[in-house]
């Protein structure tokens, strides 16, 4: 907790930590990003970022209001230090328009208009959604992005999050009609695992896809042996750096919420 704490005040604690140099993109990102890991009595969201020291465009929120989980994962298009930018300007605009009591589909739009003015020509495809701590209800809003994945008793509901998803934000020149607001009820125990393309579409050296059955395993493996969230990340990400022979080609985010009131 010290260290958590202390380390935005000290240059000392993140050069300790550090293995290398941050490229200016992935320094610029980290400063934006929550801490990996929250939760209360009732929720634990994690979230990783790889590659660390490199990373380009990818990023992720998740905040704890009262009963409610807020969660995002965006994926800026690019590697360099506009796709950085254009992630934190979408962060920022997420929670400006939250914390002045915006919605899902007001955030999308405060996020599309912000891209449009201030960093045109950039797409970005993104999940923002809003877990109901006390009932379970999940409401998400899905742009260009891999659909959400639910993990009910060990086992992967197919296609249960998986809705006609809308375009990418950034995208001008259509006419195109607001983002839809879809909803769930989760169970106690239910999981949401949300992640970018370039943990799916990770190639090994033969050119054999990582794909979404792999990733599902190794999270359910993972759950299977009783680990809590951030290890089964953890060790999700290893399998993914294993797989592409420890370098990574494309960013990969991966972000976990669990929903267990009775625990």
């Amino acid at each position: 907790m010290i260290l958590a704490t202390k380390q935005i005040y000290s240059d000392v604690l993140a050069q300790t930590m550090r293995t290398q140099a941050m490229t200016l993109q992935a320094e610029l990102l980290w400063a934006f990003v929550p801490p990996r890991t929250i939760g209360t009595s009732s929720v634990t969201s994690t979230a990783v970022l790889e590659p660390a020291y490199e990373i380009g465009g990818d990023a992720f929120d998740h905040s704890v209001d009262g009963t409610r989980l807020h969660l995002t994962l965006l994926d800026a298009m690019g590697h360099d230090l506009a796709s950085g930018g254009c992630s934190a300007v979408a962060l920022a605009a997420c929670r400006s328009t939250r914390r002045a009591g915006g919605g899902l589909a007001d955030i999308t739009e405060r996020i599309d208009r912000a891209l449009a003015r201030w960093i045109p020509e950039r797409l970005l495809t993104c999940v923002i959604a809003d877990l109901d701590t006390a009932t379970g209800r999940f409401d998400w809003i899905n742009c260009g992005h891999p659909p959400p994945l639910l993990i009910r008793d060990r086992h992967v509901l197919p296609g249960a999050l998986q809705r006609a998803a809308h375009l990418p934000l950034g995208v001008t020149g259509y006419a195109a009609p607001p983002p839809q607001v879809h909803t769930v009820h989760l169970q106690p125990g239910d999981r949401v695992l949300m992640f970018t393309d370039g943990v799916t579409e990770a190639r090994s050296a033969s050119g054999e896809l990582f794909g979404e059955n792999r990733l599902t395993d190794t999270v359910v493996r993972s759950m299977t042996d009783g680990l809590p969230a951030p290890e089964a990340l953890r060790r999700l990400i290893q399998q993914i750096l294993l797989h592409q022979d420890q370098r990574l080609r494309d960013d990969a985010t991966i972000l976990l919420a669990e929903w267990h009131p009775h625990r």
